[in-house]
C-alpha cells in the first residue's frame, strides 16, 4: 500500500518530476527503492499572495512494503494512502422481493451500481426524468417557461448536484472517498481529480458521467424508472411494500430512501406513515455575485490571471456570540446563479458552473444556520419555514428574482446599480431582502458581509449582487436511523441515506453513504 508524502511545497509550474525528486529528499528514500511514484493530491497556498505555493502530496510505492510501515511511522509527513476498495459480506437469507431504492441522486447511484455489480438487480425509482429530456426540461425553464414539479434542478437524474459546479470535496476522511473518485474517472471524469485538493468536474462533464452510470447499472441487471415517485408504503410481514405514481406496486427486500433534501412531499407521506423523522438544522441565505477577476486579485494580489493557478475560490465563517454561524458555501468559481425552484410559484437559487469555470461571474450562497429553536420543534417545520421564504420571494418580484447590490443591502436601500451584471437567468427585480427574511436572518447575514469584507478584499466591494433566497443547503429533516444497521429506528426494511435523509452533504458525501447503505443491504440478505 503506497505511502504519502505531504508538505512538498514548490512554486507553480515547477516540473512533475523535480516535485517527485523533492519529496523522495524529504522522505530519505533512494529511487532504487521506489517501485512507483506520482503526484497524489495539490493545493495552493495564497495566504502570502506576493509568495503563492503549491503544496503537494505524493504517491510512493516501495519495492519493500516493510519499508513502507516503517517509514510512515517515524514521520509526521508520511502516511499510509487510503484504501480504495470494498470487502462486502453478504447475508444468507434470500427475501421476498427486489431491493429498491427511490432517487437516483449520488447516493442513489452509488448504492444501485454496487448493489447491481454483485447480483443484487436493484430497482430505482427517480420521480424525474432522464438526463437528455431533463436537460430539454431544465433549460426550458432557466429561460423563463414553465417549471416541471417533478422534473427540474432538484428532481431527475443525478439529483442536485447534476446542474452545479460538480465539487468533490469531502469535509470527512473516508477511505470510501478515494474510490467514489476513482469511480468517476472511470465513468469519464478528467483523471486530474485525483490530484486536486479541491476537485471538481463541472455540470457539463458530469451529465454524461450520470448517463454512464446509469447505464452501466442497467446492463449489471438493475431497473431504473424515470418519471417515476415513490407515493405510499406499507409495512408487511416480510419487509416493506410500495406504491408508485404510475399505479404501481413492488414487494421490497429493502426500501432505500436516497430522496434528497427537496422531497418534501416524501416527507410528509414518510411522516404519515410512522417513519420516524425529526427536524434538523440548516441553513438559509442567497446567492453573492462578484466578478471573478476580483476574486483572484484578492487571492492572488499581483499574481492573478497567471494560467498556472486555479480560479480563485473561497470559503468564510463567523459565529457571533450566541452561537448563530454564517458562512459562505457552494462556491462557483466562473459561474452562474440558477433557478432552483421545484414547487409553483416560489423562487429559489443555486450555484452552477461548467469544468472550464469559464464564466465572468463567481458565485457562492452566503447563509446563515437556522434550528428548530428558530422554525419550531415540529417535524416539518424547516420545511415550511424554508417554503414561506421561497414563497414571499416569489410574491415580491414574480418570476424575477428578489435581488440588490451588498451596499444597498447593508444601507437599507435597495440598488441594482453595478458594473456586476447578475446571472440568473431568468431575470432579478430590485428588492429589499429585508423583507424576504425573519430579521434575526437579515441582521446576521449583514454582520457576515461585514465581516468578510475584513478578511477578503472583494467582499468590501458595495457593488457585489445578493440574488434570494437560497433555501436548500441541506435537508431541514432526518430520517433518523440506527447506526448499527442503517435501518430507520422504527421501521424495519427502509434504509435511509444520502442528503436527504439528513445524513450527507455533498456529492461525495452522499456517494460515499450510498455504498454504505449498499453494503448495509448486502449484509442483511443474499444476493438475488
Amino acid at each position: 500500500m503506497p505511502i504519502i508524502i505531504n508538505q512538498i511545497k514548490t512554486q507553480p509550474g515547477t516540473p512533475h518530476g523535480e516535485v517527485i525528486a523533492k519529496a523522495l529528499k524529504i522522505a530519505h528514500i533512494n529511487r532504487q527503492e521506489i517501485k512507483s511514484a506520482d503526484i497524489y493530491k495539490t493545493s495552493v497556498d495564497a495566504r502570502d499572495n506576493k509568495n503563492i505555493r503549491l503544496v503537494h502530496s505524493v504517491s510512493v510505492e516501495l519495492k519493500d512494503k516493510s519499508r513502507e510501515q516503517a517509514l510512515a511511522g517515524r514521520n509526521n509527513n508520511l502516511s499510509i494512502t487510503a484504501q480504495s476498495s470494498i470487502s462486502p459480506v453478504f447475508g444468507k437469507v434470500h427475501k421476498n422481493g427486489r431491493v429498491v431504492i427511490a432517487g437516483f441522486g449520488p447516493a442513489g447511484m452509488f448504492c444501485a451500481l454496487i448493489l447491481a455489480r454483485y447480483g443484487y438487480r436493484p430497482l430505482v425509482l427517480e420521480r424525474g426524468s432522464r438526463i437528455e429530456s431533463r436537460l430539454e426540461k431544465v433549460t426550458r425553464y432557466i429561460n423563463g417557461g414553465e417549471l416541471d414539479e417533478n422534473t427540474n434542478i432538484q428532481f431527475g437524474e443525478g439529483g442536485a448536484g447534476t446542474f452545479s459546479d460538480g465539487k468533490l470535496t469531502c469535509r470527512n476522511k473516508d477511505t470510501l472517498c478515494r474510490l467514489v473518485l476513482e469511480e468517476f474517472v472511470r465513468f469519464g471524469a478528467p483523471e486530474e481529480i485525483l490530484h486536486k485538493a479541491k476537485p471538481h468536474i463541472g455540470t457539463d462533464k458530469l451529465r454524461g458521467i450520470v448517463r454512464a452510470i446509469r447505464e452501466e447499472t442497467e446492463k449489471l441487471g438493475g431497473e431504473i424508472r424515470f418519471d417515476t415517485a415513490l407515493c405510499d408504503i406499507l409495512k408487511t410481514p416480510g419487509g416493506v411494500k410500495i406504491f408508485t405514481s404510475d399505479g404501481g406496486q413492488e414487494e421490497c427486500s429493502a426500501l432505500v430512501l436516497a430522496l434528497g433534501h427537496s422531497a418534501r412531499d416524501t416527507f410528509e407521506m414518510l411522516l404519515q406513515k410512522g417513519v420516524y423523522l425529526e427536524p434538523k438544522p440548516f441553513s438559509v441565505g442567497a446567492r453573492i455575485e462578484h466578478l471573478q477577476k476580483d476574486i483572484d486579485v484578492s487571492l492572488y494580489g499581483e499574481n492573478a490571471g497567471d494560467p498556472l493557478l486555479p480560479k480563485g475560490e473561497y470559503q468564510l465563517s463567523f459565529r457571533n456570540s450566541q452561537g448563530r454561524g454564517v458562512y459562505t458555501f457552494c462556491m462557483c468559481p466562473g459561474g452562474y446563479v440558477m433557478p432552483c425552484a421545484s414547487e409553483q410559484a416560489t423562487t429559489v437559487t443555486n450555484g452552477m458552473s461548467e469544468f472550464s469555470r469559464g464564466g465572468k461571474n463567481a458565485n457562492a450562497a452566503v447563509v446563515v444556520s437556522v434550528t428548530p429553536e428558530d422554525y419550531g420543534k415540529g417535524v416539518l417545520d424547516g420545511v415550511n419555514f424554508a417554503r414561506e421564504i421561497e414563497k414571499r420571494a416569489y410574491s415580491l418580484t414574480g418570476n424575477k428574482a428578489p435581488a440588490c447590490t451588498v451596499g444597498g443591502f447593508l444601507n437599507g436601500k435597495p440598488s441594482l446599480d453595478s458594473r456586476i451584471e447578475p446571472t440568473y437567468s431568468r431575470g432579478v427585480a430590485c428588492a429589499d431582502l429585508e423583507k424576504l427574511f425573519p430579521g434575526f436572518v437579515s441582521d446576521m447575514l449583514k454582520t457576515g458581509l461585514q465581516n468578510f469584507s475584513q478578511k477578503m478584499q472583494a467582499f468590501g466591494q458595495e457593488e457585489a449582487i445578493l440574488t434570494a433566497p437560497e433555501t436548500r443547503t441541506s435537508s431541514p429533516v432526518r430520517i433518523t436511523r440506527s447506526e448499527e444497521s442503517r435501518q430507520s429506528i422504527n421501521f424495519d426494511g427502509i434504509y435511509p441515506c444520502g442528503e436527504g435523509a439528513g445524513y450527507a452533504g455533498g456529492i461525495m458525501s452522499a456517494a460515499v453513504d450510498g455504498i454504505k447503505t449498499a453494503l448495509a443491504v448486502m449484509k442483511s440478505q443474499a444476493p438475488d
